[in-house]
């Protein structure tokens, strides 16, 4: 249950209400509140809180009860051990503020509010709180709390003043033997300073020294006999003190029933008045209350949602229909619809006022949800994993007096399967009888929905031109395909759309062909935008064709000389050309090169480049060789490459 507590937004309702309480017991109760599960119970609970509320509103806020260790005094009181003046004073305050709250409630019964009769429950012992007032203040006992300690106060008061006067008298007696000009006081005894040298020269006991060992400070026996006299004084004043302090203890112990009594209410005026400070703060009312398994809203405002954006909930479950499932776009709203529900539920079943403007809400024996993702990473649990395993877990408690809230239901897995796990979840849900809501996306879902009468569709209403979620449930009225609607005002295309729709939906009705504005005919397709070109690395071969772009005989540039050659030979696999220039034949690489104008265009076809490249002697070898061998003739082909 506390897993639905912090789901639902109650644990954060509990904290509200703790708040608002005064005394340490009454934010514990709040803090442990739960729905009740006696009708009676909470119908007098809810009273309360509706009586609490007319109070503030009609006489204001009440006295804060002041309860501090006031159980503890009295549990001390009771025991026989003596209180303390301030521990007295204590319960004092504690008796004056159930006074203070008697007058308060007093002030409601002209109104006819019942609350107001817990005066007869509030006694504020007048005898009691007028002896301790007269008694205790300040956190002491009062000189004239009895005829005693007054005369004794004054005897002692008179002889601190004689005892005062004699040591200055003396102090100016014997000045030229005192260290300081003052008397002073130590271990509780009033000294004069008096020099070491000088110490035969003062009589009585030498009290202390100084850090330097050079004055005494020594209490004269003329003092010390009007010492003992004091002493004695104060032992009276201290028996008399605790004499008074014992017989206010047994007082109050003597009413102890009355006492817890009074702490009893208090605490419980605490728990009520919390409740219906929240009420008014929230601007809540009073919900009824049935055990048909009946849930109306109308205008009902979730409690974390500032009122300024918080679009109000009209809701409707019970009678004939026990299930409701939701559709709708995401952030339309359907998950904070939902939690409202069950936080109402909730609330009311807890005795607390619901902010809303009407609203009847069922007795629930538990309320049950699962909502988020439930994701637990220690578990090695997927979303879909934690949504089966509270599911399943909800289905075991299940009975036909909960209330159950599924968001996303069957989300988190193959769309498919997750719609036939949601048909089936609903299906068990529905032959328990219990009240659920639920959303979903699966189309299927709704269409299961349709075909029982115990379940109604409903959806989150949205406004199709600004193509913004509205927040509003719609219930009767199966959820539109706003995504396909949403994708036609973005500029998806007709033949896209109808792809998707019969994906979707197994095909396109009429209605959604009109809904979507589907034109007949040829479709435009989606236009192309002109986009960036990659540009790859060319491999070896690309490399070597493009080398190739100087042939034997071109008349080429050569850089950074600028100097005029011809192609001997093209570039070989390092890029590197065979370069005539002035007639000495050079490797010059490929980018060191521009084409000044090509063979073709200098030579005919069938040109003979060994005239150009060759010696005299090897065009001569060349030409025998090229009729008969001749013995021991060499032709020198370094030069050329050939």
């Amino acid at each position: 249950m506390n897993t639905t507590f912090d789901t639902l937004g109650f644990t954060e309702i509990k904290d509200m209400l703790a708040q608002r309480a005064i005394s340490p017991q009454a934010r514990e109760i709040l803090l442990a509140l739960r729905p009740f599960y006696s009708e009676s119970e909470l119908r007098r609970n809810m009273r309360e809180t509706t009586q609490a509320r007319q109070m503030l509103d009609l006489v204001g806020q009440p006295p804060s009860p002041v309860m501090e260790r006031t159980e503890q005094c009295l549990e001390k009181a009771v025991r026989g051990e003596m209180l303390l003046p301030e521990e007295v004073e204590g319960i004092g305050m504690f008796l004056t503020a159930v006074s203070r709250m008697r007058s308060y409630l007093e002030r409601g019964k002209t109104s006819g509010i019942a609350l107001a009769y817990y005066t007869e429950n509030l006694h504020p012992l007048e005898e009691l709180r007028e002896e301790i007032g007269r008694t205790v203040r300040s956190g002491q006992v009062d000189s004239f709390a009895t005829p005693c300690l007054s005369r004794l106060r004054r005897e002692l008061e008179a002889l601190e003043e004689k005892i005062k006067e004699k040591a200055e008298g003396l102090l100016r007696v014997k000045k030229s033997y005192m260290a300081e000009s003052f008397v002073v006081q130590r271990n509780g005894r009033i000294c004069l300073p008096v020099k070491k040298e000088y110490k035969s020269r003062v009589e009585g006991s030498v009290i202390d020294r100084s850090s330097s060992g050079a004055t005494l400070f020594i209490e004269p026996a003329a003092l010390s006999r009007l010492r003992e006299e004091l002493e004695v004084l104060r032992i009276e004043e201290d028996c008399e003190v605790r004499r008074i302090l014992y017989q206010l203890t047994d007082e109050i112990a003597g009413y102890e029933e009355v006492m817890r009594d009074n702490l009893r209410m208090l605490v419980k005026l605490d728990v009520i008045f919390a409740r219906g400070k929240l009420s008014s703060d929230l601007g809540a009312v009073e919900p009824e209350i049935n055990t048909d398994g009946r849930i109306e809203l109308a205008g009902a405002r979730h409690p974390m949602i500032p009122a300024e954006t918080c679009v109000p909930l009209d809701f409707r479950l019970g009678g004939g229909a026990r299930g409701i499932v939701i559709t709708g776009p995401n952030t339309g709203g359907k998950t904070v619809a939902i939690k409202t529900v069950g936080l109402f539920a909730l609330m009311a079943g807890s005795g607390l006022h619901v902010p809303c403007e009407r609203a009847d809400i069922c007795m629930a024996n538990q309320v049950l949800c699962d909502i988020g993702d439930g994701q637990n990473i220690a578990d090695n649990l997927s979303t879909f994993s934690a949504h089966i395993r509270n599911v399943l877990d909800i289905l075991k408690r299940v009975t036909r007096e909960s209330i159950v809230i599924l968001d996303e239901l069957g989300s988190g897995t193959d769309p498919a399967e997750g719609m036939g796990i949601a048909v089936a979840i609903l299906e068990q849900l529905r032959e328990s009888g219990c009240l659920f809501l639920a959303t979903t996306h699966y189309p299927e879902v709704k269409t299961y929905a349709a075909g029982h009468e115990e379940i109604l569709n409903a959806r989150m209403a949205f406004d199709r031109e600004n193509l913004k979620p509205l927040y509003r449930l719609e219930i009767g009225k199966a959820g539109e395909s706003c995504a396909l609607y949403i994708a036609k005002r973005l500029g998806m295309p007709d033949d896209m759309l109808e792809m998707a729709a019969q994906r979707a939906y197994g095909g396109i009705s009429r209605e959604l062909k009109t809904e979507l504005r589907l034109e007949e005919g040829p479709k435009v397709r989606l236009p192309k935008l002109p986009s960036p070109t990659l540009e790859k690395m060319q491999n070896r071969k690309a490399l070597q064709n493009r080398y190739n772009s100087f042939n034997r005989g071109d008349s080429v540039t050569v850089y950074p000389e600028q100097v005029i050659g011809i192609v001997v030979k093209p570039e070989d696999d390092m890029g590197n050309v065979l370069v005539q220039v002035k007639k000495e034949k050079r490797l010059i690489n490929h980018r060191r090169l521009k084409l000044k104008v090509a063979a073709s265009q200098l030579y005919p076809e069938d040109y003979d480049f060994s005239i150009i490249f060759d010696s005299v002697e090897n065009r001569k070898a060349r030409h025998q060789m090229g009729k008969h061998h001749v013995e021991g003739l060499v032709v020198n082909a370094g030069a050329d490459g050939e």
